[in-house]
């Protein structure tokens, strides 16, 4: 094992993974995300996840209207080297729907990453990285403790602003107070 610690590694950018895409080495149902310059295979989806993403997305929807885009399971380019593709992403509104290209952390309102057995890798490393590419607002949603960890106020050492929505309440993004999602609605089955 020494050895391979003594091993250059090379680490992929954001462009490097677009031509891995154009020149077929990497196809769409491929289910990668590039974090930190590495190809992470994603989890397969559950259908409890599944299920909490289309209610959230629904939710969001709803509760957003015209006043951003609602985008799930789709990229977020995060340069140099990162582009997670987050369970929602609430985004600026555009009129081009993001057709001139992927959405950066600045336009970035909010991401909702739901978690049952990805938990750990999606709080160890996922919200540290968005809290380094300056993203305002993470949720957390916790299938297994049905809780909502809502992260705010980004840094490089992570979120400063961290707390447990109360289960029955409403939560809301920072960017957008007049969305309220009412978290018994989610919890419900």
């Amino acid at each position: 094992m020494g050895a391979l610690n003594t091993l250059q590694r090379r680490k992929l950018s954001v462009s490097d993974f677009h031509r891995m895409g154009e020149a077929g080495i990497l196809h769409e149902a491929d289910r990668i995300e590039l974090i930190d310059g590495e190809l992470i295979q994603m989890a397969p989806i559950g259908v409890v996840h599944a299920s909490k993403v289309n209610r959230l997305n629904r939710m969001l929807l709803r509760a957003v209207g015209n006043a951003a885009n609602v985008s799930v399971q789709n990229p977020i380019a995060l340069p140099p080297r990162d582009e997670p593709q987050p369970d929602i992403a609430l985004l600026k509104a555009r009129a081009d729907d993001y057709l001139g290209g992927l959405p950066s952390a600045a336009d970035v309102l909010l991401i909702v990453e739901v978690a049952d057995t990805t938990l750990g890798y999606d709080r160890d490393i996922k919200i540290p990285l968005y809290a380094r590419h300056g993203v305002a607002e993470v949720w957390l949603v916790d299938l297994r403790s049905e809780a909502v960890i809502i992260h705010r106020q980004p840094g490089a050492e992570g979120y400063r602003d961290v707390s447990t929505a109360a289960p029955g309440g409403v939560i809301s993004p920072i960017s957008l107070p007049h969305v309220q999602l009412d978290l018994a609605e989610l919890w419900r089955t």
